[in-house]
């Protein structure tokens, strides 16, 4: 069975409790990120976009849309499909990210280069919905 972007989600709001919906994409973003590095697999397929405030997965956003907050019930996840290393990988970056407030972490991820690039063109807050490849993450999460 492969996870999907909920599971993920899920998991991590299991393990943090009640967050705000933009540090959850956040966190969501950086476990895959890392997972592309440390385990050289993504974690889920799911889509991650360059928006306006930072990488969103849509089919995690379609869940918490209009709610500032997320609670493990609003996410209809299945942390069970995540294995050992899957866990251990998210486990890893809520170690690093998940004291940071949601405002620090989407800072982090404008001054990164796979948002940037994704962003090309796009004026400040202007709508976009580029892709952040895995390829885009893997390349510059490795070098750092």
């Amino acid at each position: 069975m492969t996870a999907r972007v909920q599971d993920v989600a899920r998991y991590i709001l299991m393990r943090l409790g009640r967050m705000t919906a933009m540090k959850l994409q956040k966190l969501v973003y950086y476990s895959q990120a890392w997972s592309l590095v440390w385990d050289e697999r993504p974690l889920f397929s799911d889509r991650i976009e360059a928006w306006a405030n930072g990488p969103v997965a849509p089919a995690l956003y379609v869940l918490h849309r209009g709610k500032f907050e997320v609670s493990e019930a609003d996410i209809d996840g299945d942390p069970s499909s995540l294995d050992e290393a899957a866990r251990e990988t998210i486990d890893a970056v809520l170690e690093f990210y998940g004291s940071r407030s949601a405002h620090w972490l989407s800072e982090l991820t404008h001054i990164e280069r796979p948002w940037q690039e994704a962003r090309y063109g796009l004026a400040p807050g202007e709508r976009g919905s580029a892709e952040i490849t895995p390829a885009a993450m893997m390349e510059y999460y490795s070098g750092l």
